[in-house]
């Protein structure tokens, strides 16, 4: 049961605190927010670019900045496109990045670990991470709740991929930790 609303939970944080939809879907959107502050993704006059393969992800992403340029002065615009965007935000999760992480530490790819910040310059070409501190799992629920359409499909993963799930499933928030101590490490 949630706390808040007494009514049925769809989410248990590993603390055993429980949200029920219309509460999940208030965190949601709030962490996502906070994230866009806290590492100053996007500010006002801004042009972002954003792509959209269909995926959970991808329309959480555009869903998520819909929302955010209704809020703040801010221009979206959908890749590709012939309009000059000043960032380009990817659908990038705790998931993915904590897994290129892991990855780049065991395959001694240490220039790599540039690419895994929540903002990223690329040769001048700005790129931001809405995403980046939900797990997949949240971003999947977002959008089985907020009713968007996406295609179904099964996420590519690797040795390192798989043993870092396992890990998680044994010991939950260690994709958290993971990307916690790398930000600590630049902040």
């Amino acid at each position: 049961m949630c706390k808040a609303c007494q009514t049925n939970s769809v989410w248990e944080f590993t603390n055993k605190r429980k949200l029920c939809r219309g509460c999940f879907i208030k965190y949601f959107q709030k962490k996502l927010f906070y994230t866009i502050r806290k590492f100053k993704m996007i500010k006002n006059g801004d042009v972002v670019g954003y792509g959209n393969k269909g995926d959970f992800r991808g329309v959480v992403l555009e869903h998520i900045l819909l929302i955010f340029a209704g809020k703040a002065m801010v221009g979206l615009v959908k890749l590709p496109s012939k309009i000059k965007v000043s960032k380009t935000a990817v659908s990038d999760t705790l998931d993915s990045n904590s897994h290129n992480f892991v990855s780049a530490l065991i395959n001694s790819n240490l220039k790599d670990l540039e690419k895994i910040k929540p903002v990223v310059d690329i040769k001048g070409k700005i790129i931001v991470k809405p995403l980046y501190l939900f797990l997949d799992r949240e971003v999947l629920l977002y959008a089985k709740l907020k009713k968007l359409k996406f295609k179904e499909g099964k996420i590519k993963k690797n040795n390192i991929c798989s043993f870092i799930d396992k890990l998680e499933q044994k010991h939950p928030e260690v994709k958290s930790a993971v990307i916690k101590g790398y930000i600590e490490s630049f902040s």
